[in-house]
């Protein structure tokens, strides 16, 4: 489970590949439920392999390391953001094509979601989905800017690129960590600041 699992991957085609994302789903949600019910480091992967009905060397197959367990859409929710850059309509700019998939995939995700508010409180609470979250960030972060830099030309290292990337993945964790008024509104704002900049009287 994710902040951003608001929206959903594309289905798979195929039937061994729907097998499979059923294999994975399966999976992650037999650990989130383990997770939640007795905590993280009180679960062994055995116990979710046989909670899932697969082997170990299955579950190893589709998640390679524990943590990825809980963080089961990492993958989509990278390709989203990217291709909320590269997809964009002719003529939108790129932080408004941010701003929305923002909008549509994170601001207020979770909302009043008891589950979801109980696996946020899970990541925070240890110590090493908190560092496997970091990481992702910054993978997302760094793909997010190279992203930018090729659309608009600039190098790959280009730190206004950079900027961006980094305020584009912050701002909604921001407001929903601030949890006054209405997400959807705050993060709006946020990225009209960045778009428009800040007025003489605010």
């Amino acid at each position: 489970m994710n902040e951003t699992q608001t929206g959903a991957p594309q289905e798979p085609t195929g039937r061994r590949e729907r097998k499979k994302a059923a294999t994975r789903r399966a999976l992650a949600d037999a650990a989130l439920r383990l997770f939640l019910d007795r905590g993280y480091d009180e679960v062994g992967i055995r116990e979710i392999a046989d909670a899932a009905d697969v082997s170990t060397t299955t579950l190893f197959k589709h998640f390679p390391v524990k943590e990825a367990l809980v963080f089961d859409e990492d993958a989509d929710q990278e390709a989203r953001l990217l291709a909320a850059v590269t997809d964009r309509p002719a003529g939108q700019s790129v932080p408004a094509a941010l701003r929305e998939h923002a909008l549509r995939h994170r601001a207020g995700a979770g909302g009043t979601d008891g589950q979801f508010a109980a696996f946020v409180r899970l990541v925070e609470a240890t110590p090493a989905l908190r560092a496997y979250g970091q990481r992702m960030w910054l993978r997302h972060a760094t793909a997010l800017a190279r992203t930018i830099a090729a659309d608009i030309g600039a190098p790959p290292d280009d730190a206004l690129c950079a900027a961006l990337a980094h305020f584009a993945l912050e701002a909604p964790h921001v407001v929903r960590d601030d949890g006054d008024g209405d997400a959807r509104e705050a993060v709006t704002r946020a990225f009209d600041l960045l778009e428009h900049g800040w007025p003489a009287t605010p």
